[in-house]
């Protein structure tokens, strides 16, 4: 454990802006999960999604508020991996570095295929294969230039979901109310007919957490961007304090529109509710035009998950986690300061995803989806407790670093640990989401296993 909560100074080149941060911050949870997986929420909650979105939007925004604190006191690449080892050990770091990157080269392969899926649409000619080489070579080319190429792709990816969500926001308040072409004020009919705003009782709201509360991961890269920023410590307080509340203004108002303007019973898990929408409301080639935000939605991850993946491994590279070849940092000319080994490692594990997900998707890469599935909860869980344990040692050793502070500490962030627990148990108690879990589970004490086999040697040695 680290006996100084001073951080050291980083290799990488502060090559982000403020506006890069607060982009990646807005634009790292906008994705296919909320543009197309937000129907099976509707479906399992009715209008009751709203209420879903609120309490997992209010548990991530906890979760961003804790990790906003301790990356503006100590700001570092590997962001939550370093907070956890200062925190518990260097088990902790370990195990939440390594989950973390398994989880974001995993989700990759998801993305990249998806955007593969829609691009053939459009150009058949082209095999999905194809498609996913084409990405991942020139997201890989990205990510080996200049940190501030990776700033400026995210900036203009992040800045089309959000003109898009806001547009939606616009058109759909507007045919509520009754002024666009076509179109009579709705009232309250679909919010307390089919059922009631809780058509399914509160089972039904839990069940819509259940569905979305995965949607809100992705925060977590901002606080690794911050690192290389010019000014992280205040830099990464101001990206989370705008990220959060206007990522749940986007959530939870695109949710009110959808189920406010359509009867739940309208929406098919799997069919983007805002293409519904759209339709409804008149506006012409809805499909296509969500068809090319879900294509940006899923590039932008893709492209994000890449910068984050191998920023971890590089922070767990210098902390003696992982192999020390991956410390290289490019020198000199504009793309100086970019750990390009590290970059190339989580693309390869990357690759290596992809392949298993185009050629067995219903075997081997479904136990690695699911393997991943939970863990985003266990590094929340380990965020929490990171920060209740170092809270404390800031406030004693070095105050003037708070400078964002976690609200109703310790209270809220107890509270925010019970929940993700409560999570957890409902996961079990859920047949779909069982297996989640368990290979979750599974995987989190393998990487355990390996962290406490590496201290008994530490030990020894």
């Amino acid at each position: 454990m680290h006996d100084s909560l001073a951080s050291e100074p980083e290799p990488l080149s502060p090559g982000l802006k403020q506006r890069h941060l607060t982009m990646l911050g807005l634009g790292g949870v906008i994705g296919a999960g909320l543009f197309v997986g937000s129907g099976a929420g509707i479906a399992v909650a009715g209008p009751g999604i709203v209420v879903s979105y609120l309490i997992a939007g209010a548990l991530a925004m906890l979760v961003m508020r804790m990790l906003g604190e301790m990356s503006a006191a100590m700001p570092a690449s590997g962001a939550f991996s370093v907070h956890a080892e200062r925190a518990l050990g260097r088990w902790a770091g370990f195990s939440v570095g390594w989950l973390y990157w398994f989880l974001l080269v995993v989700v990759l392969a998801v993305e990249a295929t998806g955007a593969a899926q829609i691009a053939h649409g459009w150009v058949p000619d082209v095999p999905q294969w194809g498609w996913v080489l084409v990405f991942m070579v020139v997201f890989t080319l990205a990510n080996l230039a200049a940190v501030k190429n990776f700033g400026e792709f995210e900036f203009w990816f992040a800045a089309l979901k959000v003109g898009a969500i806001v547009l939606f926001l616009v058109l759909g308040v507007l045919a509520i109310v009754g002024l666009l072409p076509d179109t009579d004020p709705v009232g309250l009919a679909n919010l307390t007919g089919q059922g009631g705003f809780l058509p399914h009782g509160w089972s039904g709201v839990v069940s819509g957490v259940l569905a979305v509360v995965f949607a809100f991961g992705g925060l977590e890269v901002v606080t690794i961007a911050a690192a290389e920023s010019d000014d992280p410590a205040r830099n990464v307080a101001r990206a989370v304090r705008s990220a959060v509340w206007r990522i749940l203004l986007f959530y939870v108002g695109s949710m009110l529109v959808i189920v406010t303007l359509l009867p739940w019973t309208a929406m098919r898990p799997g069919e983007s509710p805002y293409v519904a929408v759209l339709d409804a409301i008149g506006v012409p080639a809805a499909g296509q035009i969500m068809n090319v935000v879900v294509f940006v939605a899923l590039l932008s991850a893709l492209n994000a998950n890449l910068y984050g993946s191998s920023r971890m491994v590089f922070s767990l590279a210098e902390r003696g986690e992982a192999p020390k070849g991956l410390l290289r940092v490019s020198g000199g000319g504009n793309a100086s300061g970019v750990p390009r080994r590290a970059v190339l490692a989580s693309v390869a594990f990357g690759f290596v995803s992809v392949l298993l997900n185009l050629k067995w998707p219903d075997s081997v890469f479904l136990y690695m989806l699911n393997a991943v599935g939970a863990v985003l909860l266990f590094v929340w869980a380990l965020i929490a407790v990171s920060q209740l344990r170092l809270r404390r040692r800031i406030e004693r050793e070095a105050p003037e670093t708070l400078t964002l502070r976690m609200w109703g500490f310790p209270w809220l962030t107890c509270t925010a640990l019970a929940a993700m627990g409560a999570v957890l148990v409902l996961m079990l108690t859920d047949e779909a989401a069982r297996p989640q879990v368990l290979w979750s589970g599974a995987a989190t004490g393998a990487v355990l296993l390996v962290a406490w086999a590496r201290e008994l040697r530490t030990k020894r040695g």
